[in-house]
């Protein structure tokens, strides 16, 4: 955990949400006597040294027992020597000005406190959690019951933050620690439609329209049994026939939740439609297919070809690629290509 010491909260609060992007964040006043605080991993103090409750906050501080001195970036609001000089006095291990960007003083306390990671990493790592927390309430709660959109909503940013933060590859490393399948593949999809849609020059509504209809396409699958869900084999006909009930299962469940928009409905039912009719649930033809529906089934199948799986090994994108570019006909040519230069054009 961070910890940001502040005598202005409203002032710090920048900095607070940088700090969040990386890491738990703690914020507290200058009459904080850490007894009650458990394993720090960095403080950063936003106060006015001069004060005598900030100096006995921060002695308190470095007089804490521990096993390791606890970085301490103290941001200054005086550029000269003797600021500086009472801020290590104080126990700095790194002095800034209180000017400096929160984003520059973020990368500061990586340096300090994870100097073997990135902003970036830990950006994706935190996201990535985030998103797989979403993930395991939004399936618990669709089980039995209705799906609250709003708290789907909070997942989306992060899912956006970490794309536009390390790039498609980081975020496929991320997710591929995650061990339920099915959660892995909704975070891996929707982090692949970011990608393509950032790609694309989506607007940022359009970005997060197509994010969180990724993070909810499957939730039909909440209600699948679970010895056909985690098989760890191919499924025979009539366990792809219960499978396939997911899509419209999926779309009844946010229907009946409420707050649903027309285009996260109509691609839960329909990822698994093809333009040439041999899809399911409803075999739809090319032009009863929407561009929202379009773009995500080549995110989804995607997806499903590079991840692992019990009953096989993780394909290339290369292949992936091919094997997408060979269905023309059930996908649309120009959007494939569009896809294929996403990917490759994605860090």
């Amino acid at each position: 955990m961070i910890v940001v010491v502040s005598d202005r909260p409203d002032r710090s609060q920048p900095l607070v949400d940088a700090v969040r992007a990386v890491a738990e964040c703690r914020v507290v006043g200058t009459e904080e006597t850490w007894d009650r605080i458990g394993p720090l991993r960095g403080v950063i103090a936003d106060i006015t040294l001069s004060r005598p409750e900030a100096k006995r906050c921060l002695r308190l501080l470095t007089n804490r027992p521990a096993r390791t001195r606890t970085p301490l970036i103290c941001l200054t609001r005086s550029s000269g020597h003797t600021a500086f000089t009472e801020a290590r006095n104080l126990g700095a291990t790194l002095c800034l000005s209180a000017l400096a960007e929160p984003r520059m003083v973020v990368g500061s306390l990586v340096r300090e406190v994870w100097p073997d990671k990135s902003v970036a990493d830990l950006v994706i790592t935190r996201e990535a959690q985030r998103a797989g927390t979403l993930m395991t309430s939004l399936f618990a709660s669709a089980q039995s019951g209705a799906v609250d959109m709003s708290n789907v909503e909070q997942g989306v940013d992060p899912v956006l933050g970490a794309i536009q933060e390390g790039g498609l590859s980081r975020w496929l490393d991320e997710v591929w620690a995650h061990d339920d399948v099915t959660f892995q593949h909704c975070l891996l999809v929707s982090g692949v439609v970011a990608a393509f849609a950032q790609n694309l020059g989506l607007s940022g509504a359009d970005k997060q329209l197509m994010t969180r209809a990724a993070l909810v396409h499957d939730v039909g699958k909440s209600r699948i049994p679970h010895a056909i869900l985690n098989k760890p084999g191919r499924l025979d006909d009539d366990e792809r026939t219960v499978m396939q009930t997911h899509a419209p299962i999926g779309h009844e469940i946010l229907s009946a939740s409420g707050g649903c928009d027309p285009v996260t409905l109509a691609v839960t039912r329909h990822h698994h439609e093809m333009l040439d009719g041999s899809g399911y649930p409803d075999k739809l033809c090319s032009r009863e297919i929407s561009d929202p529906i379009r773009l995500l089934t080549i995110c989804d199948i995607y997806a499903a070809l590079i991840e692992r799986r019990p009953y096989k090994a993780p394909m290339s994108s290369r292949d992936a690629l091919a094997i997408l570019s060979g269905m023309d006909g059930k996908l649309e040519a120009g959007l494939v290509q569009a896809f294929g230069r996403a990917v490759q054009d994605t860090p």
